[in-house]
Formats: C-alpha cells, sequence, structure tokens
C-alpha cells in the first residue's frame, strides 16, 4: 500500500486542493492589501528602517564626535546587548549597569554614544529580519503559485479517462506534501512577523534606562 493510499481520503480530494489555494490566495491579497508591497506577508505596516529620532531626546548622533565602537567598553555592552544569545533580561541588566557606571561628567557623551551603537545594531538586525521575511513571503507565493498548476494539472488527469492511475496517485501524493509544507510555513509567518516589532520594543525598554540618567 502507498504511503498516499494511507493518508484520509478527503486530504487528497480536488475539493481539498482547491479550498487550499482559493484560502492562500484570499490570504495573501489581504496581506498585500493590508501593509504594503507583494512580498510583505505581515498584517503590520512595513517600516524599512527605524529613525533615531523618534525614540531619542538626547544630543543629535550626527554631532557625536567618536563612533560608538572607539569607546571599548560601550562596544562590549552594545554588542552583548544586541547579541541574539543573550536574552532580554540580561540585556537589560547589562545596559542598567553601564548606565549605573558611568561618572557624572561623562555621562552624556558616553550614554548618547551607548544609544548610536544599541540603534545602529537594533535596526541592521531589523533589516536583515525584514528581508528573511521577505524572502519566506517570496517563496510562498511561489509555492501557491505552484500548488495552483498541480491542481489545474490534477484535474485534467482525472478528466481524462485513459489517464494513468499511478501517475494521478503520485501527482496527488505530490499535491498533498506541497500544500502541507505551504500551510506549515503560512502558521510560521506571523511569529516571523513579530520580530522586528519585538526589537523595536526592546531597544525602547534600553533607551528608557538610558534617559533616565541623561543629564
Amino acid at each position: 500500500m502507498s504511503r498516499v493510499s494511507r493518508l484520509p481520503s478527503q486530504l487528497l480530494s480536488l475539493g481539498f486542493a482547491m479550498g487550499l489555494t482559493l484560502a492562500g490566495v484570499a490570504q495573501v491579497e489581504a496581506q498585500r492589501a493590508a501593509a504594503g508591497p507583494p512580498d510583505w506577508p505581515c498584517v503590520q505596516r512595513l517600516i524599512p528602517e527605524l529613525a533615531w529620532g523618534t525614540m531619542w531626546t538626547g544630543p543629535p548622533l550626527d554631532e557625536l564626535e567618536q563612533a560608538w565602537w572607539e569607546d571599548e567598553e560601550v562596544g562590549r555592552v552594545v554588542r552583548f546587548a544586541t547579541s541574539r544569545s543573550t536574552p532580554e533580561e540580561q540585556a537589560l541588566a547589562r545596559v542598567q549597569e553601564f548606565v549605573d557606571s558611568v561618572e557624572e561628567g561623562d555621562a552624556e557623551n558616553r550614554l548618547t554614544l551607548l544609544f548610536s551603537g544599541l540603534f545602529e545594531l537594533t535596526d541592521r538586525e531589523r533589516r536583515r529580519t525584514i528581508e528573511g521575511i521577505r524572502r519566506a513571503s517570496r517563496a510562498q507565493l511561489t509555492r501557491l503559485e505552484t500548488i495552483s498548476a498541480m491542481v489545474d494539472e490534477l484535474e485534467e488527469r482525472r478528466a481524462d479517462d485513459e489517464a494513468d492511475e499511478a501517475e494521478i496517485e503520485q501527482l496527488s501524493e505530490s499535491l498533498f506534501w506541497e500544500q502541507r509544507t505551504f500551510q506549515q510555513r503560512q502558521q510560521a509567518l506571523p511569529a516571523m512577523c513579530d520580530q522586528p516589532y519585538l526589537l523595536e520594543e526592546q531597544l525602547a525598554r534600553m533607551v528608557r534606562i538610558i534617559m533616565a540618567r541623561m543629564p
């Protein structure tokens, strides 16, 4: 007995295939209309880059006399706090520790450097995450087109009295697994869409710690 014949027959029906495809099309079209370009699958509006002026009320970053990584301690704090492997609680604690340790006379400059580094690396990671989401979305759109073509082919073969039953069964199985992959990856998209927002929120919490100490 083939693997496909052991699967519930309703999962392999043409109705199921068409239903999944139409549902996928409707979801993708709704997402397109909601938030931006065709390869942006999130309900959240696409904001490709952050603007530091929306979260920072300290000295302008373009007036800094040195780059944040030139202060070795600031560089260590920034890289630790923005690392993917660092839990948020530890990141916030490390930022708080640094903020508390800064001498009063150096506070404005060094805390501005700290913000500059945290902002730059967070925005870089956020842009990388957004591009990953868009790649995943483009792959889903391509997969949806493949499923639609397979559905059409299966319908044609089932309507042909001379069609080879083994080939129909093989196509049905391929269609099932293509649909399953589509569903699984579609279900993963909402969590991916949350990531840019979560990065922005973590940055905002670190900024609040910094601003509480700014002169």
